[in-house]
């Protein structure tokens, strides 16, 4: 692909996901300095000509939130100002998208707020993956395509664990998802029954379903400090799951999340690589990354194309 027809570039949150894309494409990654000055300020410049391109921005707004975002909004304004034709922000990751509605008096709805300044920033279209709530789509006034990890989990759970499974929702918010998972494996399914007492914290309560010598699956979007998961895996141990895995789009694994996984009923987590793993976590025996750098490359170009991206959200 010649460089006057799409261009790709990267913030700082990601590089290894952006490089991933690129080598799906067979496309170098466009040339961008970002750089802090010492009060924190960022600072964005375009390293090359892109008047007319159709540019992707691959930045997941993953921690430091706030610092990857405002990078994302800072190059999508450099990239608007360089004459870029049109503006893609791939977003893997879409943080505050769990404050997408008001729960108590006096609260923003944060989701909401971080679309608009995405759109204002001058963006045209946004690719992202998994959202916590479907319905965040419809806080855009641009076209978003929200894909879906499942493809790639499904294919590695089929190749791993070909029988005796039973998918499991950590909470009855998840059950469409587990559902939906559990009827393309042709396996059972349960629900954990979850009280949750203050944010971040979660205690299971009870397993409605069979799991007794089953190989369980728990089936969530994200794992941000593990309390869910390995409360869910402790109450499936406790009620006679032969084995316990979990699957998890995007690898949050905040404050105490590695220590809670590695010391829980948890056989293994499976997540993605739409957040880079850091620190303990890069390192942690029982997690398990698979790659969806081929998925968001083939929207990109499906993208580009003009294309039909429908059948990569199923």
């Amino acid at each position: 692909m010649a460089r006057s027809e799409i261009s790709i570039f990267s913030g700082n949150s990601n590089p290894d996901f952006a490089d991933a894309v690129c080598r799906y494409l067979g496309m170098k990654l466009g040339g961008a300095t970002v750089t802090t000055f010492s009060d924190g300020e960022i600072q964005i410049e375009i390293n090359e000509n892109v008047r007319g391109d159709d540019v992707f921005i691959i930045q997941s707004t993953c921690a430091p939130v706030n610092k990857n975002l405002v990078e994302l909004l800072l190059m999508i304004d450099a990239l608007k100002r360089s004459s870029a034709r049109r503006i893609t922000a791939v977003i893997p990751y879409y943080g505050y998208a769990r404050q997408d509605k008001k729960v108590a008096p006096r609260v923003p709805i944060s989701a909401k707020l971080v679309a608009d300044l995405i759109v204002v920033a001058g963006v045209d279209r946004v690719i992202t993956m998994d959202l916590h709530a479907s319905q965040i789509q419809g806080f855009f006034r641009i076209p978003v395509d929200n894909l879906f990890a499942a493809p790639v989990i499904l294919k590695y759970i089929k190749e791993k664990f070909n029988n005796n499974i039973t998918v499991v929702s950590p909470d009855a918010g998840g059950v469409e998802r587990a559902r939906a998972f559990a009827k393309r494996l042709g396996a059972g399914l349960a629900i954990i029954d979850k009280r949750r007492d203050k944010p971040n914290e979660a205690k299971a309560m009870a397993v409605i379903g069979d799991v007794a010598g089953r190989k369980t699956i728990i089936i969530d979007d994200m794992a941000d400090t593990a309390g869910t998961l390995t409360e869910a895996a402790g109450a499936l141990r406790a009620n006679g799951a032969a084995e316990v895995h979990a699957c998890c789009t995007h690898p949050v694994l905040s404050g105490p999340a590695v220590n809670r996984i590695r010391g829980s009923a948890l056989d293994s987590l499976i997540v993605t690589d739409t957040i880079p793993l850091t620190g303990r976590a890069s390192k942690e025996e029982k997690i398990k990354v698979l790659s969806v750098a081929p998925l968001v490359g083939e929207a990109i170009i499906r993208s580009h194309r003009g294309d039909s991206v429908t059948s990569l959200f199923v």
